[in-house]
This record gives structure tokens, C-alpha cells and sequence, in this order.
């Protein structure tokens, strides 16, 4: 997380070419993945929780809770790919 917070202050004001040569760079792309992942993944265990506190059906809760998981399993696989796509 520091690391995604520093960098994201260097370049805040950068053009687009230069946003895309940030990203281009291995080390980049491995910090970041690992930076959406462990966001997705927090996301979703305190999106799950609140599911537990104030859905009342079972049946509703348990659809809820597996379509939180599958988006926060598909937009991470999204963004990575999508960013490892960016040579």
C-alpha cells in the first residue's frame, strides 16, 4: 500500500504516455496485481460481512455472498490481465 500511495503521488500529473511507461514496467505490474488483489480481497470480506448483519433470507444472502466473491475473483483477473496487456 505505500508503495501504490508514493507512486501514485509521482504520477498524479503525468501524461498518458508517460502513465502507460509507469505500468509497462515489471516490477509495476507485479506490485500493483498484488495491490488489486489484496484490495479485492478486503473488499469483499467487509462487503461479506455487512451481507451477514442486514440480509435477513438465507437463500438471498448466500446469492449475494457468491456473486460478491465471483466479482471480486473477475474484475482483478480483468484489471491484471488487461495491464499485463499493455506493452
Amino acid at each position: 500500500m505505500f508503495w501504490f500511495i508514493i507512486n501514485l503521488v509521482s504520477i498524479y500529473d503525468r501524461e498518458y504516455d508517460e502513465l502507460i511507461g509507469f505500468f509497462s514496467k515489471t516490477y509495476s505490474k507485479i506490485l500493483y496485481s498484488l495491490f488489486v488483489i489484496t484490495a479485492f480481497s478486503f473488499f469483499s470480506l467487509t462487503i461479506s460481512e455487512v451481507f451477514e448483519d442486514y440480509i435477513k433470507g438465507e437463500k438471498t444472502k448466500n446469492v449475494a455472498t457468491k456473486m460478491l466473491y465471483m466479482f471480486a475473483i473477475v474484475m482483478p483477473l480483468v484489471t491484471i490481465v488487461s495491464m499485463f496487456k499493455l506493452n
